[in-house]
């Protein structure tokens, strides 16, 4: 497995883009360390584009007839190495130098098959799908690894998918509603790490008493008085208590579980909800989602500087993991009588990444145009990367928000050599 070959453009042509694309293509698949024959593209665009999604796809497999496989969606913005194109016409695509039978193309229209093993997928969904949450859940079931990563459709226009398999044209390869993806075989080497963007501002507590989408009590204490008191505010001053309320979130755990780390961050578990009501009636508050006694809730604010430290946190994390694997000074001396047996073993390098991140994080929310996607270059170094800014992010069996979702696609460096 090679360096995946990617391009990206915006123009307000979607030829002109697919042109600049093609060439930047072309030229990468020319070169020694890139693939030259990929058959699986993962495709971006944004909404700009999303009307003419199929004369799209059918241009770009015209020109790329080894490419037989091809997966993706649309975004309000898309992302890709050191920078991001939001609210503006642009494609990215990323040609995956794996082979066929380490992976399948699904949607809802080619379901994956019963009797091939997926290790993980790749999931683009469309945020109005009925029970979405629990297609995800049984999606991740029907992994080895229960881990899906990916998104929700954003757009303002169609909420287009791409998934096409081989010469299975029927549908011609864009979709509308359901699930859609590639999932991966045991033999496809991956990482994944998911970042949140929001510093918890309160302690955690159990949510003791709940009505569906209402917490009614936290830590056995009334949950509209506790969020009062943490939050310092009054109802007796209702335009500056509903002005703090709209800028605070509340991060959930599943029961049992600590959502707030030790450093002070949330956990990779959390998800992050919108306080969408209040229940003065019954002192509760109104949460967009389905809460269950003996969930754990905290509540949180979004922060640059924490979603900037725990993004290269997680980038940290997926270095160290690529890392060669060095022997310990006293396995060195042990095995000095045999100089070969000492060669450390050989790391990962990528060969290429997805990264999908809220639609909420984009831009002057890490300080600056692109500032997010520069943060995983300088970290990651020069790697092919493309991704979406999504209306909610997928990762294990989980329904996110405000978060990021990073996944590397890894090889094997070769060995060292010896004298």
């Amino acid at each position: 497995m090679k360096l995946f070959p990617f391009g990206h453009a915006t123009h307000p042509q979607w030829r002109m883009a697919a042109g600049l694309v093609l060439a930047q293509l072309r030229a990468q698949m020319s070169l020694p360390d890139f693939a030259s024959q990929p058959r699986l593209a993962l495709l971006y665009i944004t909404d700009h584009y999303a009307t003419q999604a199929q004369a799209l796809l059918a241009h770009l497999r015209e020109e790329l007839p080894q490419v037989s496989d091809w997966a993706g969606t649309t975004g309000v913005g898309i992302a890709v190495n050191n920078a991001e194109y939001f609210d503006e016409p642009a494609m990215a695509v990323m040609l995956c130098d794996l082979p066929p039978e380490h992976y399948r193309v699904f949607s809802g229209a080619a379901p994956l098959p019963s009797n091939w093993t997926a290790d993980a997928a790749l999931v683009h969904a469309d945020p109005a799908t009925p029970d979405l949450a629990e297609l995800v859940v049984e999606m991740a079931e029907r992994t080895q690894q229960g881990y899906l990563f990916g998104g929700l459709t954003s757009s303002r226009t169609r909420s287009v998918q791409f998934a096409l398999s081989g010469g299975d044209a029927a549908h011609g390869g864009v979709l509308e509603g359901g699930l859609s993806g590639v999932a991966f075989g045991p033999e496809v080497g991956w990482l994944s790490r998911v970042t949140q963007g929001c510093q918890p501002i309160s302690p955690e507590r159990e949510i003791t008493e709940a009505d569906q989408h209402v917490a009614l009590q936290l830590a056995n204490e009334p949950a509209l008085e506790t969020m009062l008191s943490d939050l310092q505010i009054s109802l007796s001053e209702p335009q500056k208590a509903i002005s703090v309320v709209r800028g605070t979130l509340v991060g959930l755990s599943p029961a049992g579980q600590a959502g707030v780390q030790r450093t002070g961050q949330l956990g990779s578990d959390v998800r992050v909800r919108h306080i969408v009501g209040l229940d003065p009636a019954r002192q509760g508050l109104v949460i967009a989602e389905h809460l269950e006694p003996g969930m754990r809730l905290t509540f949180c604010r979004r922060n640059v500087q924490a979603a900037r430290a725990d993004l290269v946190r997680v980038c940290a994390e997926i270095r160290e993991a690529l890392e060669p694997e060095m022997l310990s000074i006293e396995a060195i001396h042990a095995l000095s009588d045999d100089p070969l047996r000492a060669v450390p073993q050989p790391g990962q390098r990528i060969a290429g990444a997805v990264y999908v991140s809220c639609t909420g994080r984009g831009g002057p929310h890490f300080g600056g145009p692109s500032a997010e996607l520069q943060i995983i270059r300088h970290a990651l170094g020069d790697v092919p990367l493309v991704g979406f800014f999504a209306a909610g992010e997928i990762a294990r069996h989980h329904l996110y928000g405000y978060t990021g979702v990073l996944t590397v696609f890894t090889q094997p460096t070769s060995p060292p050599t010896t004298p």
